[in-house]
């Protein structure tokens, strides 16, 4: 664009003369071009002086240097790339000329130059004196915008990089796995919230940086080096499980050290992944226990007729025999009397296996429930013990909590374990001890209730604790139990949604803790 003339009577070369001194200034860009279009705006009395740039990507045009009341163009931000397009541009609009003139650097147009001037005798030396200002602007404005442009392209791509990192920070944090990575100088570099809540709970400001052996100091230094060193040597990734009282209670964690190579494919840091494993392990056990069960059905449905008939007849000759012995001298009938007894005896005790063997090959149809009241049931079934010879030695401690919901149960097959709980408390007190029944809600699910049985015997070893459920199985005295007891009460709480967990301290005592669903 070539600029018109400008002779010395022009008024308008006062105007330029003081935008000159402006734009040769050493203040801001924005500075300047603020305060050019302040003197546009007073030297030439214009209603309207926009300036308006590219933005770096091309897809708009904003306005720049123009009064807050001005910043929103309605119609317009779509329509100033038509107007670049088509080049210098005037139309009349009540009363005055808008003027639109594309500000253009190196044959490209990146901005456009939008004034409009009062109708009149200076009219036309405004319009001279605004086509040089774009001319003198467009190298300032083009610097601007270019300056600009990498500015907002840094500041845009550092956001969008601090949002990818902390989009992978809240994904790391939210996994339910504790997890950190350490570098090939055994230091950590990440570490997310679930370790900041672990064992150890140290914070994460305390964890980066520092040698993984200082934070994890529980564990031997030696042992945990060689665990890195192998992933580090082999690029495989190795696996262990362990158990663990930090918490107080007993929990079995799966820990999974994981290599991460880097570009060159080098092994440049190992992923640690601690995950508690503790409920999938209990509920692994208590299929294990239900196949095992199921098992022990199978095989007492194929064999309790054929056991039942011999039983039978045995205990049918040995009522025969009885009746004939009175013709015998005293003597030979005492001993007689004496063998009768022990057959008798035995095959009532073969007659209670199999019919406890009969509790798991039967069919479980789905027995009519109704909402109980679990104090009640615990009630009634103390109300049927009380009469048991050995029961009425022992302190019953009743601990039966108030206002907790009915739910749907068997009654009937609820005493039958509760039964099978408390007479294994005795003999484990040898009938001499305090038995406390205790009932509340579980503190950590409120939808569940729990009942405890709690006696004061000899206890339970731990070697002993997973097989306690296990058909057959029995730490009493021979005579004193089938071992079928235990089996029969974790069968009946499965049937109604529960479990069944056992505290257990050799000479202090054993804690049957029973959970029911009241949903």
């Amino acid at each position: 664009m070539v600029a018109p003339t400008l002779t010395s009577d022009n008024p308008g070369l006062e105007v330029l003369a003081e935008v000159a001194k402006v734009l040769s200034s050493g203040r801001p860009a924005d500075e300047r071009l603020a305060e050019v279009v302040a003197v546009l705006r007073r030297g030439l009395s214009l209603r309207r002086c926009r300036l308006w740039l590219r933005t770096g990507d091309g897809s708009r045009y904003i306005p720049i240097t123009t009064p807050d009341d001005e910043k929103q163009v309605p119609g317009y931000a779509n329509a100033v790339s038509a107007w670049v397009a088509t080049g210098p541009h005037r139309e009349s609009v009540a009363g005055a000329t808008l003027l639109r003139l594309p500000l253009v650097h190196d044959e490209a147009a990146f901005g456009c130059f939008e004034v409009i001037i009062p109708q009149g005798r200076h009219e036309r030396i405004a319009h001279d004196v605004l086509v040089v200002v774009a001319q003198m602007l467009a190298p300032l404005l083009a610097a601007h915008d270019l300056s600009q442009d990498l500015v907002s392209e840094v500041a845009l791509r550092t956001r969008e990089l601090e949002a990818q990192r902390n989009f992978v920070a809240r994904i790391i944090d939210s996994l339910p796995v504790g997890l950190y990575v350490i570098d090939r100088a055994y230091r950590i570099r990440a570490w997310n919230r679930k370790r900041e809540a672990g064992t150890q709970g140290v914070s994460r400001e305390d964890a980066l940086g520092r040698e993984v052996f200082e934070v994890l100091d529980r564990q031997p230094r030696d042992l945990l080096k060689l665990e890195f060193d192998r992933v580090f040597t082999t690029g495989e990734i190795q696996q262990m499980e362990m158990d663990s009282l930090a918490t107080g209670e007993p929990r079995h964690y799966r820990i999974t050290k994981i290599p991460m190579r880097s570009d060159d494919d080098d092994i440049s840091h190992v992923i640690t992944i601690g995950e508690d494993v503790t409920g999938w392990r209990q509920a692994q056990h208590r299929l294990a226990q239900s196949e095992k069960l199921a098992a022990v059905g199978q095989l007492a449905a194929g064999v309790m007729h054929e056991i039942n008939n011999p039983l039978a007849t045995i205990l049918a000759c040995s009522e025969a025999l009885a009746l004939r012995i009175d013709d015998l001298p005293e003597k030979e009938r005492q001993a007689q009397q004496e063998y009768l007894h022990i057959v008798d005896t035995e095959v009532q005790r073969c007659r209670r296996i199999v019919d406890g063997l009969l509790d798991f090959s039967r069919p479980k149809q789905s027995s009519p429930k109704a909402r109980v009241d679990i104090n009640a049931v615990i009630e009634q079934t103390l109300f049927l013990l009380k009469h048991h010879d050995r029961f009425k030695w022992l302190t019953i401690d009743r601990q039966l909590g108030d206002g907790l919901p009915q739910f749907p149960a068997d009654s009937e097959r609820l005493v039958q374990c509760f039964m099978a709980l408390m007479l294994n408390a005795m003999d484990a007190m040898n009938s001499r001890g305090v038995l406390t029944v205790r009932t509340h809600r579980n503190p950590q699910r409120a939808d569940e209730i729990l009942v405890e049985f709690i006696d004061t015997g000899t206890g339970i070893r731990q070697e002993d604790l997973p097989k306690i459920f296990e058909p057959f199985f029995t730490t009493k005295q021979q005579g004193r139990g089938t071992g079928l007891g235990l089996s029969v009460a974790y069968g009946i709480v499965e049937e109604h949604r529960g479990r069944i967990e056992v505290e257990s301290q050799l000479g202090v005592g054993t804690n049957f803790k029973v959970f029911f669903p009241v949903g």
